[in-house]
């Protein structure tokens, strides 16, 4: 039978009611089966002792269950916010009219490279909510720049640049989501300093960031765009090379491309990409 109230008022309720137990009918135990003070007062000790032990242990148990609930409640609260996060950047993915499955593989794709980089794994659940909502700023971009097909001029260009800076101050706003804020922040940003949006050089742009623009750009080359036609891969892994100390982490670009084929298989991504010429298709937009 479960015994109402909070976690906290059940346990003091059980402590109390094992405790009187315990000592009503252990009194009148020794009470009735020793008659020398000497004995009395051993059996009393005897008795405080495996009563602090008994106690000890139901005090463990009971905390121990309230806090498998808590971790419980934790997780699904967790996974919600997961879900909401999720549903968020699938309606965002079709309004952008991104390629199917945009998010979710640049997402499995920086967790395998942040792994095989040597990521503190406490840190990868950071890494793929932030990939997850990389782009939650474009929220604020109108469609006419998001999807158009041309050329940006330079006003589209400029508000199309703001859109790192509307991510951080939605995602500053909620507490669960400030810690994934790197990525959505500054994954605009290049190696050389000649980024957006605020022009960080180097180590000054936040790891998980300089891993997840490797992959960004990847992904953008890969796949057909409503701007551009799909890259072929040998040539967007030329690109990639030849942008490393420019716009990419070199030492990254160097692992990224020594592990290439097991970053695509251990995030399931699959190798149907464009195999023909090196030739690059150009593109209208910026990536």
């Amino acid at each position: 039978m479960k015994i109402p109230g909070s976690p906290q008022t059940r346990i003091v309720l059980v402590y109390l009611v094992v405790g009187t137990l315990w000592i009503y009918f252990s009194d009148r135990l020794i009470a009735a089966s020793l008659s020398t003070p000497e004995a009395i007062t051993a059996a009393q000790n005897v008795k405080g002792w495996f009563f602090i032990l008994i106690t000890s242990a139901m005090l463990y148990l009971l905390v121990q269950e309230h806090f498998r609930t808590l971790k419980n409640k934790h997780r699904e609260l967790v996974e919600s916010y997961d879900q909401t996060i999720r549903g968020w950047i699938e309606v965002m993915d079709l309004r952008h009219h991104e390629t199917r499955n945009h998010t979710e593989r640049v997402t499995r794709m920086t967790v395998a490279f942040a792994r095989l980089a040597g990521v503190n794994p406490e840190r990868l659940e950071r890494i793929a909510r932030g990939a997850t909502l990389h782009d939650i700023g474009k929220i604020g971009i109108p469609d006419s720049i998001l999807i158009k097909p041309g050329k940006l001029d330079p006003d589209e260009w400029a508000l199309m640049q703001t859109h790192p800076d509307i991510g951080r101050e939605l995602l500053e706003k909620i507490s669960f989501l400030r810690p994934c804020i790197d990525i959505p922040w500054c994954h605009h940003e290049k190696w050389d300093g000649s980024g957006y949006p605020r022009g960080l050089r180097g180590a000054e742009i936040p790891l998980a960031a300089r891993l997840f623009a490797i992959v960004d750009v990847w992904d953008a080359l890969t796949h057909k765009r409503v701007y551009k036609d799909a890259w072929p891969e040998e040539a967007v892994l030329d690109h990639i090379r030849e942008q490393a100390g420019r716009h990419f982490d070199p030492g990254l670009v160097d692992i990224f491309i020594a592990n290439y084929a097991e970053i695509k298989r251990e995030a399931g991504v699959d190798s149907g990409l464009s195999h023909s010429p090196r030739s690059r298709p150009a593109s209208s937009h910026a990536v």
